[in-house]
């Protein structure tokens, strides 16, 4: 750091991800207990925190759980919507991750193929 510029810029990023990770209303949970960030959930994370500001949507918190308990399908994220319908998606990417913004968040249409049911049936 070398200006008080760059501080505030390193403020606001920061804030704005607080922001990002309240607790009300609709959720983003990602998994993030061992096997979660080994199979690149920390990535996955970020994306989402990304999409969401560059979006400029602020009513969405991202948050972090421990294991999932099925760590073969990890990176797992569930998206918990205002009146607890819970929708979890498994082996997520950084590109799913995009998508997960842009159709369930954004859209309202849950991304059927990429959910636990649809890895169920495989």
């Amino acid at each position: 750091m070398k200006s008080l510029a760059e501080l505030e810029s390193i403020k606001k990023k920061a804030m704005s991800d607080l922001v990002a990770r309240n607790t009300s209303g609709k959720r983003i949970v990602v998994g993030m207990a061992t096997c979660g960030i080994a199979a690149g959930a920390r990535p996955v994370m970020t994306q989402l925190i990304e999409e969401l500001r560059t979006r400029g949507i602020e009513d969405v918190s991202v948050t972090m759980t421990g294991c999932l308990g099925l760590c073969r399908l990890e990176p797992m994220v569930e998206v918990i919507d205002e009146d607890g319908t819970k929708v979890t998606y498994v082996k997520v990417d950084e590109n799913k991750a995009k998508r997960i913004i842009s159709e369930h968040i954004v859209n309202g249409k849950v991304c059927e193929d990429l959910t636990i049911a649809a890895a169920d049936r495989k």
